[in-house]
Parts: C-alpha cells; structure tokens; sequence
C-alpha cells in the first residue's frame, strides 16, 4: 500500500510539475533559510562556550560609568585576598603588532600578552606545547594553527624566533587550535605577560592606570556563589585603595557568557549585542517557515480543484478518507524531503560564503553535527503536519457525487480560512518590511548622520616614533593631493585616553571622567569642528605647568555653564593638575552611538602624537597613498606601512549591527517571495472558480482591466486588514529593538507608507499574470460544460 501512495505521488508531482516546481521552491526557500539562521542564532548564543564558561568571570569597572578594562593592579591583590579562587589571570589585548619571521614582515591585528594562568581559565585545543608552562616565561610566545603555517608553512614551528614590534624576540612555546569565531575574546598569538612584566611595573601599582585592553578574568572554585564574592569587593578595594577607588568605584565581576550580549560595556574586542536582536531574527525565521507553509496550503487547495474528480472516482472504487489523507499526505513529505534535501545543499552552499556576505564565520560542517541534525527533523516533520494535513483532509472531503458533476465549488470550504492565511502573510510581509527599514535607517544614522566632524576622505597612519613627526608633516604638506594634515593622539573617532577632572567650584567636588585628546594646531580645522567660544589649540611649550584646554559642551553642562562663553577662563583640575579652558567647541562622536557623548577635553601635548591624519583629494586616492606609504616608509624602515580611512573606522563600530541587518534584510526578502507564490496559489484559485463568471463579462463587454480589478478588489481589504494588525506590531518591534541605543532615529509615518505602498506593489505584481491569464481565455472555452 505504502509503495502505490509513493508511486501515485511521484505520477501526480510529474503531472503538476509547475504547481510541484512552485511548492518544492517555496519550501526549499523556507527550510534552507530556517537552517541558516537556526545555525547563525546557534552561533551567537554559544559565544565563549568554554568547559569552564559556567565558572569564568570577568573583573570590570564601575566608576562613571561601565568599562571592560581595568588596572592591573587587581590581579594580583585578588590572588593574594582571595586565595580560594581557583584562577586568577590578566590580559594586555593588543589590536595592532609588526611581526617579524626571518625576512618576512606582517601586521597583526588581534594578539595579547597573556600571564601563565590564562591557559588555566580558557581549554584551547593544544597541538603542541605544555599549556601550564607554554607562557611561564619571558620572551615565550604561542601561536594559533592558522598563523604558525602562514609564518613558518610545513616547517615546524615549536622553537622558532619570531620578532614582534621590533623589540622582543620570542621564542615559539606552543601552538593551539585557531580561536573559535564565536569568542569575545580573538587572537593570532599569545605572548607571554613576563615578556613586558617590567615594563609594567607602575601601571600595577597605580588603581587608575588603566590601558586600553587591560581585562582580569577569574575562575571561581565549584559551586563557589559569585554574590559571595562581589559582596566582598567593596573591603578589598577599601583595603587596598582606600583613597584612590574613592567610595562610588565598583568592581562588577561579569559573567563569561554575557559579555557578547551585555551592551552597558562598549569597549570590548567585539562590540556587544543585545540577545534580543537574535531572538528577533530567530522570530524571522519561524515568519518564514510559517509564510511556506501558507503557500503550500494555498498552492495545494487551489490544485485541489483539479484533483477533485480523481478523489470521486477512487471513492467509487472503494476508497475510504483515511487512505486519501494517507494518500495525499504521503504526496506532502514526497515534496517536503525534495525540498529538505534541496533545502541543506543550498545552506551549505549559502555557509561557504557567509563570512563574505555576513561576516560571520560557521563551517559546513555543522550541518552534520547531532543537534543540527535534531533540529532538521524537526523541521521536517513540522512542515509536513503544517502544511499537508488542511489540504489532505479538504481533499479528501470530496463527495463523489459532487466530484464527478464538477460541483466542488459548493464542497470545498475553508475560504475564509485562506483568505486569513492571506491576510497572515501580508501582516508578516509589512511587518518584516518595517523592521527592514528601521534598521536599513538607524545603520545610515550611525555612519552618516551628526557625527559633529567631517570624516570625509580622511586617511589614518600610525606614528611608530614621535620623533619624526614633524619630517613625516613636512613631506606629506608638499604633496600637492594631500589637502590637509592633523598629527594627534587620535582623530575624532579614535578614543582610548580618559582621566579624572574636578571643579570644586562648580559643586564637581568628587572625580568625574573625561576622554583627553592631544592634538596640534590644525586638528579643529581640519575635522571642522564647530567653535562656539574662546580660540583654538595653539603650540605651548612641554614645560608649562598649566594646562590649555578646549572643552566640548558636554563638559561645560557638566560644571552647570550653559553659554559657552562664561566657560572661557575658567580652571578645572585634570588628573589632579590644573587646566584653564580657553575655548570650547560643539559635541562631536568620538565612540559608537550605542552610549552619549562623554566630555572631552583637547590639550596640545606633542608626544602623544601616535596618529597623523590626511586628508586627500578625492581624485587618484590610490596613487596619493602609494606616495603617502613610500614617505612614510622611507621614515620608518623598521615597519610595515598601514592606513585606515576614517569613514571605515566608523563603520567597524557597527559591525555587529551590520552583520545582523545584513541578515535581516536577505531573509526578509526571501520570506516576501515565498508569500508572493502563496499570493498566487489562492489567485489561481480564485481564478479556477470563477471561469464562468469571467466569461460572461467578456460576452457582456467588460474589459480585461476592469477583470483585473474584479480579482484585485478583495485582495485591497486584505491588506488593509493586515496593517491595522502589522503597523502596531512593527512599531511595538522595533520601538523595543531602537531603545538599546543611546542615540537611534525616530519611527515616523512614512515607514508604514512605505509599507503599505509595497505590499499594495507586491499584491499588483503577483496576481497580475494569473488575472491577465484568465481574462484573456476565449468565453467560449470558459462557458463550455464538461
């Protein structure tokens, strides 16, 4: 019996190949791109999924407000207070280093130096090496699979020297498995923390020396409450830091598994978010296996027409309705299991390229892993219930008398029914449509909107010796393409200097912080950043003992001033020294939108200039900056020329949110087709009930256009219907989703016009052929009896 229902399937299927083709599409769409993102959301959600995850902590800072980085200083009074705690172990994360491998030279941009704990806290996957002595001692270094064949090819690498920022020649002690894609925390290599451990020496001594990329992370002993230690935080600070720490100073111990997702901390190696985005495309994804099940239904009762007199004649012969629903739903895994199978080649042809076109990286190869595996049965099975037991049994329903008459209109129910699975897929196609374009406008207002400075065709260039800036400035002023330069600790962008300040006469009694940026004379010019009073940053001499400072607004509101000209002349105190403003200038973005402007204060300090800033004319960029690496390089023999243009740097903030928009906007557009084919389906339904009454308008005279608006007519109520239920719900979506940032664009009319306006679009294109088609069929053969 089995083996007649699969035969009678595959007849039927190759019978119907255009209503077969337009189900397996819509299906093989549905399940690929509900693997895809079940795999993307998997991929996220197991960021730092480490053995001891469940019991590795990261020690933060909590003064004004939330920071990743801490003074080393902790690390070491928290062994010596907390002997319990099983590990304890600090970081330098590094974001760019100059390796040098026998003749060759790289640029990395991902390492750390790591103490002889880290390996104790984190099991990588050890190719060679002793993991509890690998980083011990000085000048060690171990290095990541991928990085150790692109130094060193075949050859071995255990023993190698390789030389890292010109200074340290470290010796090969180890090498691991590369770092999975889903850590917070990325690297090419580790060097040991002995190697700078001297060098170190006063920034662990001193609370409030902290660097950029500076992290402490412990592991606490089994079953050893995390409260029970952060209660004991504020008498270890007050007994190491009494004075220093001050009374507002936390230190919040976070959790490993929630630093990709915990978006009060931004200056992580990998911008946070929010887990409510990938629950949200997870939300994307069940819209497109529902809208494909919408569309099977649809396409399967409108061929059920068709089928009705073969459903009468096998009731004559015998048939009882169980066998049928057997039948048919025997006919609905047939096309299910095509569309799986198509389903998974295309997911794993579609995860080849997904770092490209997603940059997120996931390897084939889990498709094949066992929960991967439980999570494609499911699938399979659910799309198989969902969209085959309503068209089997309306099909098997069919009264032989009826079936053989051609009288099915009257036995066919449900209508409504579809026209509500219509009404579901036009709600899900807005309300993906408005969640597209809120994120497609808050991502142009994160890179282009207000930034407060001109980021237009600026080029970044490192400064390895402030010696020679001023001979890298000259040469690069007589570039007639170079249209203007700034040197500096960093351009507008660029933010990893902060300190305390104080202005007791303006009620700031206890420390508040501010970002320091050291720049020259030509950097508010250049950046175009906006005076409102006093002047600008001139020269001083290094040995002057007060400082001249421009503030921004922010720092002005802080002291109660609101006209900036009353700022002008007045004294505060920055890390304890005093500074006179003499001129203030308009709030700009120096970090990603995700938090408010902080206060800023610009001070001339010579050598502090790490970074020269160009900006070049926008014709021949590529020879300019051939002509920009050859000064440079001529200057710094030493190091591998590298550039970054500004606009690029911004849009790296953002990574995250691309990726997901990315993401959001391709599956949107695949769910949108997929409930176009159901669109269809219930068209040429439509179309195959009313064949009569099309050719009597035609044999009264009615256009083919005023036919068009006949079928069109019911579908206009429809989408009505479903924006009064997806402009709501849009909003309240993606109203939660703009809340997780401090600056994000308002939700205004126009979105749900545009809405409204492609759905109208949508409904026109797809039922316009299958309309046209059948008003242009002769009346005769529309009037003729069967």
């Amino acid at each position: 019996m089995f083996k007649n229902y699969v035969i009678i399937a595959f007849r039927n299927i190759r019978r119907n190949l255009g209503y077969a083709f337009l189900n397996i599409f819509g299906l093989t769409l549905g399940i690929a791109s509900c693997l895809i993102i079940f795999l993307i959301v998997r991929n996220e959600l197991t960021y730092d999924n480490f053995s001891k995850a469940d019991r590795t902590y990261r020690v933060t800072l909590n003064a004004i407000d939330f920071n990743s980085d801490v003074s080393m200083a902790i690390a070491p009074a928290m062994r010596t207070d907390f002997p319990e705690l099983e590990q304890v172990s600090q970081i330098w994360y590094r974001h760019n280093g100059l390796v040098k491998v026998n003749n060759k030279r790289f640029n990395e941009k991902e390492y750390a130096f790591a103490d002889e704990h880290f390996n104790g806290i984190f099991n990588y996957d050890w190719i060679a090496g002793d993991p509890k002595t690998a980083l011990s001692e000085p000048n060690a270094i171990v290095l990541t699979e991928s990085i150790a064949k692109k130094y060193f090819g075949d050859k071995d690498a255990m023993g190698q020297l390789i030389k890292l920022d010109n200074n340290i020649d470290a010796k090969v002690t180890g090498i691991i498995k590369d770092v999975p894609a889903n850590s917070s925390l990325p690297f090419l290599f580790l060097v040991s923390f002995e190697t700078i451990k001297k060098d170190m020496k006063n920034a662990m001594s001193n609370f409030w020396w902290i660097g950029g990329g500076f992290y402490t992370y412990i592991l606490l002993p089994p079953n050893y409450p995390v409260q029970k230690l952060q209660s004991r935080i504020p008498a270890f600070l007050k007994k190491n830091w009494n004075k220093d720490a001050g009374k507002d100073v936390r230190l919040p111990i976070q959790p490993l598994k929630d630093i990709h997702f915990d978006q009060r901390y931004i200056n992580n190696v990998v911008t946070p978010t929010s887990k409510d985005t990938y629950y949200a495309l997870f939300g994307v994804a069940l819209l497109i296996i529902i809208t494909a099940c919408i569309n099977f239904i649809n396409l399967a009762t409108a061929q059920a027409i068709k089928r009705a007199k073969e459903v009468g004649v096998r009731k004559v012969l015998g048939a009882v309705r169980s066998q049928l629903i057997k039948q048919f739903m025997g006919e609905t895994t047939v096309l299910v299991l095509t569309a799986l199978i198509l389903g998974v080649v295309i997911a794993a042809l579609f995860l080849s390229k997904a770092e490209t076109w997603l940059s997120i990286k996931i390897g084939g190869g889990q498709l094949t892993e066992p929960v991967v595996i439980i999570w494609i049965g499911c699938i399979t099975i659910l799309v198989i219930f969902a969209a085959g037991l309503y068209p089997a049994f309306v099909q098997s329903a069919f009264q032989p008398v009826d079936s053989l008459k051609n009288k099915t209109g009257k036995t066919v129910r449900g209508f409504s029914l579809r026209k509500s699975l219509v009404v579901a897929q036009f709600t899900i196609s807005q309300i993906l449509i408005v969640g597209t374009i809120v994120v497609a406008n808050q991502m142009d207002f994160f890179q282009n909107q207000d930034l407060g400075f001109n980021k237009d065709a600026v080029v970044s260039l490192p400064i390895p010796n402030s010696a020679k800036t001023e001979v890298l400035k000259q040469d690069l002023v007589n570039n007639p393409r170079v249209k203007q330069i700034s040197l500096s600790s960093g351009a507008p962008s660029y933010n990893s200097n902060y300190t305390s300040f104080s202005a007791p006469q303006f009620g700031v009694i206890k420390d508040d912080v501010t970002e320091v940026k050291d720049i020259d004379e030509n950097y508010i010019d250049m950046f175009g950043l906006k005076m409102l009073a006093g002047q600008k940053i001139t020269k001083t001499n290094i040995k002057d003992t007060i400082q001249h400072i421009v503030v921004n607004e922010t720092l002005i509101h802080k002291l109660g001033i609101t006209d900036p000209e009353k700022a002008v002349g007045q004294h505060i105190k920055m890390n304890g020294q005093p500074a006179t403003i003499i001129g203030v200038v308009g709030d700009f973005q120096s970090e990603s939108k995700h938090k408010k402007r902080r206060a800023c204060a610009l001070e001339y300090r010579a050598q502090n200039f790490f970074m020269a800033s160009v900006r070049i004319q926008s014709r021949g960029m590529s020879s300019t900056i051939d002509h920009i690496s050859k000064s440079w390089s001529a200057l710094f023999p030493d190091d591998l020329f590298q550039y970054e243009f500004l606009d690029d740097h911004i849009a790296s903030m953002y990574t995250q949110e691309q990726k997901v928009y990315t993401a959001f906007k391709f599956f949107s557009c695949i769910a949108i087709l997929i409930g176009c084919l159901g669109l269809y389906g219930l068209i040429a339904f439509a179309a195959s009930q009313r064949t009569k009454e099309v050719g009597i308008r035609k044999v009264l005279g009615a256009p083919i256009m005023s036919i068009v608006g006949l079928f069109s007519k019911e579908f206009v109520v429809l989408i009505i219907i479903a924006f009064l239920i997806a402009a709501p719900a849009g909003y309240f979506i993606m109203y939660k989703w703009l809340n997780n940032y401090a600056y994000h664009i308002d939700i205004g009319a126009g979105i749900f016009f545009i809405a409204i306006a492609a759905s109208f679009i949508i409904a026109a294109l797809t039922i316009a052929y299958q309309t046209i088609k059948a008003a242009m069929v002769n009346p005769v053969k529309s009037l003729r009896s069967e």
